[in-house]
């Protein structure tokens, strides 16, 4: 079973919204953050968010902009996108961290080596 499923992705003018969802089909506890990846640039954290706490955080590229939430009975973190530019286009990845989240780890949550379980990637496009 996929830890993690990702959907959400697609295409859209600049100006417009998607929404991003991954459901994490066997872990209770969790910290999921959002990451992206555009070609040829290294992967950036943009977002995350605590399963029990709903604390989230935000990359200042996007700060304003995206919303990430979860839904406990659903099990499930979702990356709210507005005012997207055609800068946001990249791969999106969601990725838990499914130990617990103190201020140690908020401290480098935009690091990937802090995740343990990554989801396939969606693709996100946005044009000008």
């Amino acid at each position: 079973q996929v830890p993690l499923a990702e959907s959400g992705g697609g295409s859209v003018q600049a100006g417009g919204s998607l929404k991003l969802s991954c459901a994490a089909s066997t872990y209770a506890y969790w910290t999921m953050g959002w990451f992206r990846q555009a070609p040829g640039k290294e992967r950036e954290g943009v977002a995350a968010v605590n399963r029990g706490s709903g604390t989230t955080t935000y990359s200042d590229s996007v700060k304003g902009r995206f919303t990430a939430s979860r839904d406990n009975a659903k099990n499930t973190a979702y990356l709210q996108m507005n005012s997207l530019n055609p800068g946001d286009t990249a791969v999106y990845y969601c990725a838990a961290a499914t130990y617990g989240a103190n201020a140690a780890f908020w401290a480098r949550w935009r690091t990937p080596g802090q995740y343990d379980y990554w989801g396939q990637g969606t693709q996100v496009t946005v044009s000008s």
